[in-house]
């Protein structure tokens, strides 16, 4: 059987993953410091017997200890809101970039097969073109996207250096039960909330600004793929390869929740991407990952939470 590790793995997507790599066979073990978590996470991995390590991933001693025997590591675990990051960077950077300067270095020492780390679209900045391929520059435009951006590079060193299989991918808005609601990944959480509330969704910005969603089921399908490829050392879009308005997100929400009228609108904000969407054409090629749940089937499996 095969040993997976999950830094982050009372997150959102971290707990979903381990929950789907569980149903598929793998021995899964989480690693988390519950600074970020939500309840329900941990409560799912409790009902799942998912074993979780308290540990901070800047502690090497600790995450030493904990990734004994693993043959995988997906390192989830990081500070993902983009607004935050712009009032506060120090964190973003200790936590992110430092704790996956500790997650790789483990890596390395222990002899762990493979590394899975967990990226951001973010890295890109704002698109020159869209869709996005993996040759696009890197230019973050906010501290989260350059700890990310870093984090990467950290992991590329140690291979170079040391040998170590990695495979980097760049997620971009994943979305789907049990999510927060920071930043933009978390729009669709805060919609879905002010509906169930009586509230009309606030778009911040003229609505027309477009972003890429994939729910996380097809995410967790991208990561198990990412397992068993034999291109290693290389970089993955993982998106849904379709060009979302806002506007029409919070209007198919709205559609989903019965809901009339129109959504309001709020001044945009600092740092914001304009326009996103992913081409995913290298992970199909590579990875043989194709998204199967449609935005509109995604968005039901949220409302219903």
């Amino acid at each position: 059987m095969v040993n997976v590790v999950i830094t982050g793995g009372a997150g959102f997507i971290g707990s979903n993953l381990a929950v789907f790599l569980k149903s598929c066979g793998y021995n899964v073990m989480c690693i988390d410091n519950l600074s970020r978590s939500q309840e329900r996470n941990v409560r799912l991995l409790s009902l799942k017997n998912i074993p979780l390590h308290l540990a901070d991933i800047r502690d090497y001693n600790k995450i030493f200890d904990s990734m004994k025997g693993c043959d995988i590591v997906v390192h989830a675990a990081a500070l993902i809101d983009v607004e935050e990051s712009l009032r506060d960077p120090i964190p973003y950077f200790e936590n992110n970039v430092v704790g996956t300067s500790v997650v790789t270095k483990v890596c390395v020492d222990l002899g762990v097969e493979r590394l899975v780390y967990i990226s951001s679209a973010a890295v890109y900045g704002d698109p020159v073109k869209v869709p996005v391929d993996e040759n696009h520059p890197t230019n973050p435009l906010s501290p989260y996207g350059l700890s990310k951006l870093l984090g990467e590079h950290i992991v590329e060193f140690y291979s170079r250096i040391n040998g170590l299989k990695y495979i980097i991918l760049r997620l971009f808005n994943v979305f789907g039960p049990g999510q927060g609601i920071s930043g933009y990944a978390g729009v669709i959480t805060k919609f879905v909330n002010c509906l169930k509330n009586g509230r009309r969704p606030i778009i911040f910005g003229d609505g027309l600004q477009t972003r890429d969603f994939i729910h996380v089921n097809d995410v967790c399908h991208a990561i198990e793929a990412s397992f068993k490829t034999k291109h290693v050392n290389e970089k993955f879009n993982v998106g849904s390869g379709n060009e979302v308005k806002i506007i029409d997100l919070a209007k198919m929400i709205m559609s989903i929740a019965n809901f009339d009228g129109e959504p309001s609108f709020a001044p945009k904000r600092v740092g914001e991407i304009r326009f996103s969407c992913a081409d995913i054409s290298k992970a199909k090629k590579l990875l043989n990952f194709y998204p199967k749940l449609s935005l509109e089937e995604g968005l039901r499996t949220v409302f219903n939470a």
